[in-house]
């Protein structure tokens, strides 16, 4: 009985193993559930946490970063805080003789920055941005960022001497040379070159409305109210008059048409820290990815006869009943190796091998055909003929 050797091209026929039952196939996937699963219960407990709660500033919040502290004082002391989520409240709710505080003034663009600058209240813009500050408060640049919190005022600036000592860690300002409105700037940054200060105090020349550029929320927030001297600064910031207009910008309050990039809504630092990560990522790479030097070859601890390997391969066959696969690794085999024998291309069209056969054998196209690429045989002893039949057309091809 002839076989095909390993890798003649039969390999395709191998009987397939049984699948797994479904509690085999289900462990596979246990880790990518379970990773699935902790990523849902971990994001559901975030959002039941976050239930109720408001953001940064946000004068209804008792959470640490919230400023329903500062906003209660200013209420028993008789000042009006109301409360504005879109600008065209903010505008039409700020008049003369009132405070509008802009708690998070970088959600704004360029278009509402305009409108802000027309405002007739005195204004107290919370840690804003350069691109802020060119529209509503040309004079004042930002110095960068300072985490020297505990600073003294160091001013003329009546607020901040009662207030005193404060804890104002963020941003800093300086006021540009050639400004012709007076500015006072407080809190300077002792580890900062230059006159970095944390508080600046704009008052126009005609006796309008003031600007107060203050670079850190940290005195308005519940935890950092009782630091220092920050609540008499918040108060004597907020409460300089009887109405406050608090306005608390959100992402989706942008007028028609105009459209903010999603760097401008990342926090200080992202892109710097987005950079690091990638090249610690390429680092790695490399470090991990680094050549090994040549593969060395090793023996194989088990060598295998060739004749054993068909061996096994065939009782394979028999115990799966695959007679239909055996038959059709035999055809393959010997079709290829008459192909190369005759001169044909390996896998050569069967009517070409067919017809080169049977002019090297003398017989007949269709038997020749019946042999190579007939049906399968129906039980182990047509396979065992075929067998016979397919060895003694190879030797009849052979001897031409």
């Amino acid at each position: 009985m002839t076989a095909a050797p390993p890798g003649s091209g039969s390999a395709n026929h191998l009987p397939r193993p049984p699948h797994g039952t479904l509690l085999q196939r289900a462990r596979r996937f246990r880790a990518p559930a379970a990773l699935a699963v902790l990523v849902l219960v971990a994001g559901l407990a975030l959002a039941l946490a976050a239930n109720g709660r408001t953001g940064s500033l946000d004068p209804r919040a008792a959470s640490p970063e919230g400023s329903k502290a500062v906003a209660t004082l200013l209420g028993r002391e008789g000042v009006d805080v109301r409360l504005v989520r879109t600008l065209d409240e903010a505008v039409a709710s700020a008049a003369a003789g009132d405070t509008l505080l802009v708690a998070q003034p970088d959600l704004l663009v360029e278009e509402q920055a305009r409108r802000m600058a027309e405002v007739p209240a005195s204004l107290v813009l919370v840690e804003p941005g350069q691109g802020f500050l060119d529209v509503v408060a040309p004079s004042v640049l930002e110095a960068g960022q300072s985490f020297d919190s505990a600073r003294d005022p160091a001013c003329p600036f009546p607020t901040a001497e009662r207030a005193g000592r404060a804890e104002l860690p963020g941003r800093v300002y300086s006021v540009r040379p050639d400004s012709a409105t007076a500015a006072t700037g407080c809190y300077p940054d002792a580890s900062a070159a230059g006159d970095a200060v944390a508080l600046v105090r704009l008052e126009p020349a005609s006796g309008a409305r003031s600007t107060t550029v203050l670079g850190s929320s940290r005195p308005l927030t519940n935890a950092g109210l009782d630091e220092e001297g920050n609540a008499a600064l918040a108060l004597g910031l907020l409460g300089e008059h009887e109405r406050l207009v608090w306005y608390l910008p959100s992402p989706d309050d942008v007028p028609p048409g105009a459209r903010r990039a999603l760097r401008d809504l990342l926090p200080d630092g992202v892109e710097f820290g987005a950079v690091q990560i990638a090249l610690a990522v390429v680092l790695a790479a490399l470090w991990r990815g680094r050549r090994l030097g040549p593969v060395v070859p090793e023996p194989l601890p088990v060598v295998v006869p060739a004749a054993e390997t068909v061996e096994g391969r065939a009782r394979l066959y028999r115990r799966a009943h695959a007679a239909d696969r055996a038959a059709d690794a035999l055809r393959t085999a010997a079709a290829g190796r008459l192909a190369s024998g005759l001169g044909l291309p390996r896998r050569a069209a069967p009517p070409d091998v067919v017809e080169a056969v049977a002019r090297a054998t003398g017989r007949s196209p269709a038997e020749v055909g019946a042999l190579l690429y007939g049906p399968p045989p129906g039980d182990d002893a047509a396979l065992v003929r075929l067998a016979s039949d397919l060895d003694r057309l190879e030797t009849e091809a052979r001897r031409t």
